[in-house]
């Protein structure tokens, strides 16, 4: 290389001679290798290795003197592997080598290459023994042999060039773009040519090469149709070479003239090759880049034969109409023809060869010989291409191309997808009217792939579909969209309901893509223009929406979404389709179900989480497809929707279809109604008169309806935008222009809502016509479950489940509904009180028995309060709470007829939580919930005690919040009404300093304003803290008699709500005494100014007699605890009683309950007499027996309770014990029984119960701690009774020793804490148990 480098600076003559002299040696070895096979052949890559760094200008020059022996030694090698005895020089019988004939090959290539042949005879003569090559099987030649030899052929193609004589044929080539690109890396890079006398192009095209040219296109074909049939053992590059190199040879001949004859069996050979592609994907065959090039030769071959400017005659058209039809052709496509015209010239205009630019191209001569054209004569590879013809072709062609590209689009290879996107863009372009029948085909294809998931391939179709629909050209009519579009939607549900989701999904896309590129004037006037076409678009999706697609679908997903039974596995097939289908691998009475994500672009709901995205895939549609079929569908019916609002057009309007599809709604109420006026069941109801059929068609309406009424978002295209992969903006999208020639005009539109007033206002209509039918009260009384309300007056218990099933589903998607109308329009949801119509609904669904209506209820929530302007859904129901609360005050009337009322005010409750808007309003349905919890209103109704103390507990929840919070606002202000009443005080000494007799009147007067503005804000704080009291006691009132029901499920909510009061009231009167300081000191500030009018005003209010509320209530609440415990509903109710006994004593002080424990102890204690794993004797008549937390009667002695069970409940009482012990404010509580609890805790802790020994040592430790001495007695007096061995001695000889003062006892009935707590049953002393225990308390407490 260093070499050649170096010889770049010297001249033309020497440069070729140091060429010349490099070649010789070589040609010489290649001559004796031809007469001796067997001599060395290394020089060969040295040859080669040469050529390729040569420059083009030395050696074109030794052309013909290399290129002599290469041909020779490569026609040797084809005889001896043809097995023809060959006469020729080294023939003999010698066998050539694989190597040496590949790397022959090499060197020929590189050769032709960087020359060009200079006359047709060496042209014919290379292609004589190329074509020998060619003819050589699989069999006789190696793959790199008949590799090499098409590699020759693209070679020696390429580097043939137009001449320079103007009326040559070889103008006439059509040149392609897809070609160039393709070919780009492997173009001659050198600048160097000499025109040839003779065009060898125009040779090509002659009828002396039509056989040559015949030939080689079959053998090409043949070539790649062998590796195909070789299977895995076929080359792929080899058949991506045969297809390329076909690809070139088109591009060289070029006209239609000399490849018409062609066409029939060359579109036969191609379509078989791509029909392969079916059933192969791997091996030759599946090679993607041998389909990509397979594509492009196909459309390439017939854009050259059936252009509509070379086939005029057949068309039987006047040229001014195929020049009118491309008057506005792109003029950047004819820029790009004209520079690869003059490529090999422009390209690589700046040669590294310095010498190449010294040589001169000879200059053109018109007089040189030019290979006549004599296409009027009769030609046997000749084709007159008359109408017939063209008709027949044309029809031959749109069979096969039927039969192939509509397969491909859905190709996993992305690169085979492109080639398709070109090749059908070519084909639209440059045949229109020669394929007018495959050209509905065509556009469907790019419907297809404009939606397909690579960037690429996308992008690509789009550009294709803006130029057929912007561009101006007459390459589509409206009535070509008219029957696509026809065709599409007639074999839409066919397509839906089969098993083949990847067929629906491209069918479903390719009407997408076809509605969205052809602009909505032409939707609107293909489905709106009559009822009746409206009506046949409603019922086509109808069908493709409905219930009917749970029985689609392929068996892989059906499997998947069924709950695995006990002891059985998913095959490796399941797991996969279970991973593929993994959106849809839930059943439909099972978890929620999954988000259409892609569909939700608003800004108000980027923050949101997916969960709570709108809209969603129905539940009946999950076995049908997955998200991308049903984002297809539903986009469909968006644009459909969004046409009519994108123009001022009066004649059509949006109601009507609308009121089309709530048909099905309004039928269904009536039917309701007419079930009600004849008091019929809801079985008999279901099963006449198709009323499940009517229900499941409902369902499917209100889904068309809401996706329908979500195209007319603002964000509704910018979807669409993502399914087409476009990389332009959304506002670019809207801006742009869809324009189709109808009646020779232009028409503009662009998918966007008209924001005039009327349309806003249109839209607010249609979404109250729907509303007003999604709220009416017959389509809510439907069951939804066994337990409904509904069925408790009906007759006929055997209901079918599909009933509860059909009616979930058609709830789900009404509120699902409610979400995506609150997404359209914004804030006018509530303007137009539309909130107040369905915000009650919604919060009554939360509590729904089925998981799928609750889910829909909750997302539908927080998606309306997200694009109405609250910032969470509490906010959201605080804002409209008078609304609520009057409802369900309402209700709370008739609780027959609304037994859900108590539910709806819990699930409320929990998203609003404390909120000090709401709590005001609560009075009045506390007041209710009160009455309804009474001994009468629970005999009433008894099943709604559970679900109104659920909403008394969320009620006491937010009040005991609220109530955190007073102490702090209350101990805040006091310091404030501090400061200023100092303030004021100073005031008015310093005024009464300077002018005592006239006084500071302004000063006065800015203090009266203050201190006035004081007592506002104190009055204020007062009735907020009063309301919350007085809630607090209303909650306490109405749930102190339930601790002692034997509902473990009542008593338990009823324990919830007395400690949350009580620590309410506890905080309520400690605002109060804060409260009562500033009041105090505001009262001297006033008497202090001598303000009468204040001091009058403060002295009216009331006197807060009504404050002390703690104490009453702990002396109401106690009795209920005490009997809590006593009654042993279960272990659960035990311990949370216990807990909140702990809470209660803690929070109210233990001086209060020092008598009760003294009086009810016993009650309390008695839980601790007994050891868990030892039974009593039978109990007698009059007691009460313990019960089994899984039991609901009493039980008999012989089914005592389990001992795990009894020993939880010890351990509660133990704990209690401890936590009021160990805090000051509660331990005096357990002055009074210190000795009793005090000996029952050591005896337990002393006994061989190892599961309660902590406990117990906690216990003791807080006992300790209100006084260690009787304690350490009690351990004491165990422990050294035990122990005869180290024993202390007394500090003094005057002082008795251990054994004097705690003698041993006689029996364990004599023992100290027996004396003390009793005697207990069971809990005996434990030796090892008494030692570790003593141990501990001796280092840990008693020292």
């Amino acid at each position: 290389m260093g070499e050649l480098e170096g010889e770049r600076g010297t001249s033309s003559s020497e440069n070729r001679q140091r060429i010349f002299s490099r070649l010789r040696p070589y040609c010489i070895e290649l001559l004796e290798l031809t007469r001796n096979p067997r001599k060395n052949s290394s020089f060969l890559a040295e040859m080669y290795d040469f050529l390729r760094r040569a420059p083009a200008a030395g050696l074109q020059p030794c052309l013909d003197y290399t290129l002599f022996p290469l041909l020779l030694l490569l026609d040797a090698a084809v005889q001896c592997r043809s097995g023809k005895k060959a006469n020729s020089i080294g023939g003999g019988g010698q066998v050539i080598s694989d190597s040496v004939a590949e790397d022959t090959l090499r060197c020929l290539e590189g050769l032709l290459t960087k020359c060009h042949l200079g006359s047709v005879n060496q042209m014919v003569m290379v292609l004589k023994k190329l074509t020998s090559g060619a003819l050589l099987s699989s069999s006789e030649a190696s793959e790199e042999f008949r590799e090499g030899i098409i590699k020759c052929l693209k070679a020696m193609l390429l580097r043939l060039q137009p001449c320079s004589f103007g009326s040559c044929s070889c103008k006439e080539i059509f040149i392609f773009p897809m070609l160039v690109a393709t070919l780009e890396h492997c173009l001659p890079k050198s600048s160097y040519y000499e025109e040839p006398e003779e065009c060898l192009l125009s040779f090509l095209q002659s009828k002396d090469a039509s056989a040559a040219v015949g030939h080689w296109l079959s053998l090409l074909l043949q070539a790649a149709e062998e590796e195909a049939a070789r299977g895995h053992r076929g080359s792929a590059t080899l058949r991506k070479e045969a297809f390329l190199t076909l690809r070139v040879l088109v591009a060289k001949v070029g006209t239609a003239d000399a490849l018409g004859f062609f066409l029939p069996g060359m579109v036969s050979r191609f379509t078989k090759s791509l029909l392969v592609t079916k059933n192969m994907i791997s091996g030759a065959a599946g090679n993607a880049g041998s389909i990509e090039h397979a594509i492009l030769g196909l459309s390439e071959f017939l854009i050259v034969v059936l252009r509509d400017d070379v086939n005029l005659s057949g068309l039987q058209m006047s040229a001014s109409e195929i020049t009118c039809s491309y008057q506005n052709k792109n003029e950047s496509t004819q820029t790009v023809l004209d520079a690869i015209r003059q490529l090999p010239a422009n390209l690589h205009y700046q040669s590294e060869n310095s010498m190449s630019q010294s040589v001169q191209t000879p200059k053109t001569d018109e007089s040189k010989v030019k290979i006549p054209d004599t296409f009027s004569g009769a030609r046997s590879l000749y084709v007159q291409r008359t109408k017939d013809w063209v008709d027949q072709t044309s029809t031959h062609v749109d069979k096969l191309l039927s039969a192939t590209f509509p397969h491909l689009c859905v190709h996993p290879a992305e690169k085979v997808r492109k080639a398709l996107v070109d090749g059908t863009m070519g084909l639209l372009s440059n045949c229109t009217f020669t394929l007018r029948r495959s050209r509905l085909m065509l556009l469907e294809c790019l419907c297809v792939l404009v939606c397909d998931d690579s960037d690429v391939v996308s992008s690509a179709a789009e550009d294709s579909l803006n130029s057929l629909f912007i561009s101006g050209k007459k390459i589509l009519r409206e009535i070509d969209f008219s029957e696509l579009f026809t065709s599409l939607l007639e074999r839409l549900p066919k397509m839906v309901l089969r098993s083949e989701e990847v067929a629906a999904l491209s069918h479903a896309r390719r009407l997408l893509a076809l509605m969205y590129y052809a602009g909505p004037e032409l939707v609107v006037d293909h489905i709106f223009c009559s009822p009746m076409k409206a009506a046949r678009f409603l019922d086509f999706f109808m069908l493709s929406f409905g219930h009917n697609s749970q029985f689609g679908g392929s068996i892989d997903r059906l499997i998947s979404s069924k709950p695995l039974s006990v002891g059985y596995l998913l095959s490796v097939a399941e797991l996969k389709a279970s991973s593929l289908s993994r959106d849809a691998s839930y059943v439909i009475n099972g978890d929620v179900l999954p988000l259409v994500s892609e569909l939700s672009m608003g800004s108000l709901s980027e923050n949101m989480p997916s969960e709570y995205e709108f809209p969603r895939m129905p539940p009946w549609f999950l076995n049908v497809g997955s998200q991308k079929l049903y984002l297809a569908l539903a986009g469909i019916l968006r644009l459909a929707g969004l046409s009519v609002m994108t123009g001022n057009r009066s004649d059509i309007s949006l109601l009507g279809l609308i009121d089309n599809l709530l048909e099905h709604v309004r039928k269904l109420i009536s039917e309701v109604r007419m079930k009600g006026y004849n008091k019929e069941g809801w079985q008999s109801w279901y099963s006449q008169c198709s009323s499940g059929q009517l229900l499941r068609q409902t369902s499917t309406a209100v889904c068309v309806l809401n996706e329908i009424i979500y195209g007319l978002a603002d964000h509704s295209v910018s979807s669409c935008l993502k399914l087409f992969k476009t990389e332009k903006t959304v506002e670019e999208a809207l801006r742009k222009e869809f324009v189709c020639d109808r009646l020779s005009t232009s028409r503009r539109s662009s998918w966007k809502v008209h924001q005039g007033k009327d349309a806003r206002e249109h839209i607010i209509h249609c979404v109250g016509s729907i509303l007003h039918e999604y709220t009416s009260s017959e389509v809510w009384e439907l069951p939804t479950d066994p337990t409904s309300s509904q069925l408790e007056h009906d007759s006929e218990t055997n209901l079918s489940l599909y009933v509860f099933r059909d009616s979930r589903m058609l709830h789900q998607v009404i509120i699902e509904g409610i979400g995506i109308f609150s997404k359209v329009i914004g804030k006018d949801f509530i303007s137009c009180g539309f909130m107040h119509s369905t915000l009650y609904l919604l919060l009554k669904n939360l509590i729904c028995s089925n998981v799928l209506i609750r889910s829909a209820s909750d997302a539908a929530l927080h998606v309306l309060s997200a694009n109405t302007g609250y910032s969470t859904v509490g906010h959201l129901v605080v804002a409209n709470a008078d609304y609520i609360i009057d409802s369900l005050c309402r209700q709370l009337r008739h609780l027959d007829l609304n037994p859900h009322v108590p539910n709806v005010l819990a699930a409320m409750l929990s998203y609003v939580g404390a909120a000090d808007e709401i709590l005001p309003l609560l009075e009045e349905p506390m007041r209710a919930v009160s009455l309804e919890l009474e001994i009468l209103g629970r005999h009433q109704h008894p099943h709604l005690t559970v679900p109104f103390l659920k909403a008394v507990n969320e009620i006491s929840k937010a009040s005991r919040f609220e109530s955190c919070r007073l102490p702090g606002v209350a101990e805040s202000f006091n310091a404030h009404v501090m400061v200023n009443v100092s303030s004021a005080q100073d005031m008015v000494e310093n005024t009464s300093m300077s002018m005592p007799e006239n006084g500071n009147f302004m000063g006065i007067q800015l203090q009266l304003e203050h201190l006035e503005e004081l007592l506002f804000k104190l009055n204020d704080m007062r009735r907020y803290r009063r309301t919350i009291g007085s809630l607090a006691s209303s909650c306490l009132k109405a749930a102190t008699p339930l601790v002692s029901s034997h509902e473990e499920s009542t008593c338990l909510a009823a324990l919830n709500i007395l400690e949350d009061t009580t620590m309410c009231l506890a905080k309520v009167e400690e605002a109060y005494r804060h409260e009562k300081k500033s009041k105090s000191a505001i009262g001297r500030a006033i008497q202090l100014c001598s303000f009468n009018e204040l001091e009058d005003e403060i002295d009216a209010e009331d006197e807060d007699v009504d404050e002390n509320r703690l104490l009453p209530a702990m002396n109401k609440i106690w009795p209920y605890l005490i009997l809590c415990l006593k009654n042993i509903i279960s272990v659960a109710v035990i311990r949370r009683c216990a807990g909140v006994l702990t809470k209660t004593v803690q929070i109210a002080g233990g001086d209060f309950f020092a008598r009760r424990f003294h009086t009810d102890g016993p009650i309390i204690w008695k839980l601790l007499n007994s050891s868990p794993f030892q039974r009593r004797p039978s109990p007698s008549k009059n007691s009460q027996p313990l019960l089994l937390p899984y039991r609901s009667s009493s039980l008999t002695s012989e089914h005592p309770m389990a001992e795990t069970s009894t020993m939880k409940i010890q351990s509660a009482i133990l704990n209690m014990i401890a936590e009021i012990a160990s805090n000051k404010r509660s331990a005096p509580a357990l002055q009074t029984v210190f000795n009793k609890v005090s000996g029952l805790v050591v005896g337990i802790a002393c006994s061989n119960v190892a599961g309660l020994r902590d406990e117990s040592i906690k216990a003791l430790s807080g006992l300790a701690s209100i006084n260690p001495d009787p304690i350490w007695l009690l351990m004491a007096d165990v422990y050294y009774s035990l122990m005869d061995k180290d024993m202390p001695q007394p500090p003094s000889p005057d002082l008795a020793n251990i054994r004097q003062l705690l003698p041993p006892p006689l029996s364990s009935k004599e023992y100290l804490y027996v004396q003390y707590g009793g005697e207990t049953f069971g809990f005996d002393v434990d030796p090892i148990s008494v030692e570790r225990v003593f141990q501990k308390f001796s280092s840990e407490v008693f020292n």
